[in-house]
């Protein structure tokens, strides 16, 4: 199978699981029945502002979502109904190494759904432990063949965090890590899993300051005769202003195709409605209206100077 996915691709993602049990509910495992309840009909909550986003005009090719099968597994059927682009997430939450949230079943509840995309977050540092990342090297490629056998489109969302010792390097200075190594470590990254078999379609990359480092990281990602294999920029729960920019330079570089912006997206509309400060109706159009912007903005960078942008309502 040929890998490579060259769509423009907006992606609402909300497959969040232990940080939204424990950042927007205050919830901890086990849960009770009512608890797991709040959070499935939380889902269904942000999955009615995409719906809503479509009304308004975005074109469903465009559009998907990304939900996790624990709390969103009526919403991943619904849409495959509706024929809409999903992805589902396959690895375990909470965890810094990659396990599969259902061990060596994975590839049935994959098959369950056949989403249009069966979709990992790693956090992998060249630099960091090397026990560590050929555990999780194996299962990944893993992964990976039975993708490729399957003819199941696979999205891989690389996370570098800093090491130590590369923190004392730019003085504990996050942004410096971000702007002066985290671009390069990425695109080393991408090499090793590259070179061990690994290949993703879609590359969901932490966002990039600089124009040079996503002209850098789309190279990796198509060398050697990888030429249909895109990225998609993640929003990293940052602020409006950090995920405009990320956008804004991201779509700038062919090869970066969209955006995954989840939590910017819908936190605070979610926390208010829980809160009872704003009705369901308003919280799923402030959803929608920020997912619309996303899309937007990243519209109006990759069409600069050129082509007429996606207008939309």
């Amino acid at each position: 199978m040929q890998r490579g996915y060259r769509k423009p691709l907006y992606l609402l993602p909300f497959d969040h699981r232990q940080s939204y049990l424990s950042g927007l509910f205050q919830f901890s495992a086990p849960l009770t029945l009512p608890q797991r309840d709040a959070v499935i009909d939380s889902k269904q909550l942000i999955y009615e502002g995409f719906q809503q986003a479509l009304a308004k005009g975005l074109p469903a090719a465009c559009a998907a979502v990304l939900v996790d099968e624990e709390f969103g597994a009526a919403i991943l059927r619904d849409a495959a109904k509706r024929g809409y682009t999903t992805a589902l997430s396959v690895e375990k939450s909470g965890v810094d190494e990659f396990e599969f949230e259902y061990g060596e079943n994975y590839a049935a509840h994959i098959e369950t759904f056949s989403p249009t995309f069966a979709k990992i977050l790693v956090r992998y540092n060249p630099e960091g432990d090397a026990a560590l990342n050929r555990r999780q090297i194996a299962r990944i490629k893993q992964l990976s063949v039975y993708c490729g056998t399957a003819q199941q489109l696979f999205m891989f969302e690389l996370l570098v965090p800093a090491t130590a010792a590369q923190m004392k390097r730019v003085e504990q200075d996050k942004d410096a890590y971000d702007k002066q190594l985290r671009p390069e470590l990425m695109s080393r990254a991408i090499r090793i899993f590259q070179n061990e078999g690994v290949e993703p379609d879609v590359w969901k990359i932490e966002g990039l300051d600089r124009r040079q480092h996503c002209e850098q990281i789309v190279q990796t990602v198509q060398r050697n005769g990888r030429d249909d294999v895109s990225c998609i920029v993640l929003g990293r729960g940052a602020d409006e202003v950090r995920v405009t920019h990320w956008l804004s330079t991201a779509a700038s570089v062919r090869g970066f195709i969209g955006f995954a912006v989840g939590r910017t997206s819908f936190w605070q509309a979610l926390a208010d409605y829980l809160a009872q400060k704003t009705t369901r109706q308003e919280a799923a159009a402030s959803i929608a209206k920020r997912y619309l912007e996303w899309v937007r903005i990243f519209e109006q960078a990759r069409h600069a100077g050129s082509d007429q942008p996606l207008t939309i309502g």
